[in-house]
């Protein structure tokens, strides 16, 4: 533990989380194009995952770009890995890449179509303020 409480909370996001997607918004209610198009690919993969809404408190971007060196949102993390950001997610989502950084079964249609932003099934978003308390 450090001296900063948001460090170690996005810190511990990301260790305790397989899958996360630091974005603008939710899942359900993405804020920018790119964050609803990297919430869609994954959730077109069907692999359960973890997101966090860094629009709440400005510190919360500066601390995650200092941990992953990526100064961009969003920023999905695997294993604590960072894969990047929606360019990359959805590069990776069309030619089978997501599926197998993800563990997933590829789909038998060869031609992948990104779901539409907003599945109810999916987790709900971790909340990093509640993780201060």
């Amino acid at each position: 533990m450090s001296d900063n409480p948001l460090h170690d909370a996005i810190a511990g996001a990301i260790r305790d989380n397989k899958v996360i997607l630091f974005m603008k918004g939710t899942p359900e209610q993405p804020m920018c194009g790119f964050s609803a198009r990297a919430a869609a690919a994954l959730q077109a993969v069907g692999v359960p995952f973890a997101a966090v809404d860094i629009l709440p408190d400005p510190r919360i971007r500066q601390e995650l770009s200092a941990i992953t060196n990526w100064p961009t949102t969003p920023q999905l993390l695997v294993d604590g890995e960072l894969i990047g950001g929606s360019d990359i997610i959805v590069e990776m989502f069309e030619n089978g890449e997501l599926h197998d950084v993800l563990g997933a079964e590829k789909p038998a249609d060869e031609s992948p179509v990104l779901a539409e932003p907003g599945n109810d099934e999916q987790p709900q978003p971790l909340s990093i303020e509640n993780r201060l308390n």
